[in-house]
Order: structure tokens, then sequence, then C-alpha cells
């Protein structure tokens, strides 16, 4: 695994990608957004954010 991968929480991830909380909620409900479940709660990689903003289905 890439040791550069940090870890984004869903408010993050929706402002990171200029979208609202309730279109990343979306997302990851219709799997569009890939999450990893931790301790503290859903996770998004960064890898994920990267995919979307180059274009990939979100």
């Amino acid at each position: 695994m890439n040791s550069n991968i940090t870890f984004h929480t869903p408010d993050e991830a929706a402002w990171l990608l200029g979208v609202s909380r309730g279109a990343v909620s979306r997302a990851i409900r219709s799997r569009k957004l890939r999450v990893v479940r931790r301790r503290e709660g859903l996770r998004i990689p960064s890898t994920e954010l990267t995919r979307v903003l180059r274009g990939g289905a979100a």
C-alpha cells in the first residue's frame, strides 16, 4: 500500500471536491465513492478523491 495515502472525513471530502456533504453521502451510498470504515468512522482515501477530481465516476 502506498504510504502517501491520507484519509479524509466526508466533510473534508465535500470541501475538497466543492460539493455539499449530502452529495458526498449520496455518492457513498450509491458506491460511486469508495470509503474505508475506521474506528473513527468513515474515511475517504486521498487516492479516491484524486480519481474523482480527474474525472472518474462520482
